[in-house]
């Protein structure tokens, strides 16, 4: 996520406007496009949707070398890998994504990935998640989220999935 603040940030810049750091988070887990609306109408902006997606996101993947890990989750992810069936479930675009898991070196631990282009509604609607358990085989109440934003946690419950927030550091 911070590593994304600093897309959006570097992207407002150019278009003459700001995301605040506190807004970002509280609205993680957002599809890009639903955030940009959010702004335009948070702010009294105009930006273009598609525009501001295609520059934030080009923002993050001229950095994706710099991404870092939350150390706990992925030492647990590790743990488990090869004894459940592990998925992603993001507000983001594959493009993003496969850059993230890619640049981390850890794209074979997960199964399935699950990004906005797989569903209609995107957190808090609890459609990310029941897609990637539908395409894991595993029934929603037997998985668990690992969370970094309040919107994810509210797509977890609303999935009825046992959830666990991740604290940003």
């Amino acid at each position: 996520m911070p590593l994304h603040f600093r897309a959006w940030t570097r992207a407002m810049e150019e278009f003459g406007g700001t995301f605040p750091e506190e807004l970002f988070y509280a609205w993680g887990g957002k599809p890009t496009d639903v955030i940009v609306g959010q702004l335009n109408a948070k702010f009294g902006l105009s930006l273009d949707v598609d525009k501001t997606v295609r520059r934030k996101e080009d923002c993050y993947l001229a950095m994706v070398q710099e991404v870092t890990p939350v150390q706990a989750v992925l030492d647990y992810a590790k743990s488990i890998y090869g004894t459940a069936p592990m998925a992603i479930a993001s507000g983001g675009h594959h493009e993003l994504v496969d850059a993230t898991l890619a640049a981390l070196g850890i794209t074979e631990l997960f199964d399935v990935v699950v990004c906005v282009e797989d569903y209609v509604r995107g957190k808090p609607a609890p459609d990310p998640f029941l897609e990637a358990a539908r395409r894991l085989g595993v029934p929603a109440h037997d998985c668990v989220v690992f969370e970094d934003s309040p919107t994810g946690i509210e797509a977890a419950k609303a999935a009825g999935m046992a959830h666990v927030f991740v604290p940003r550091i």
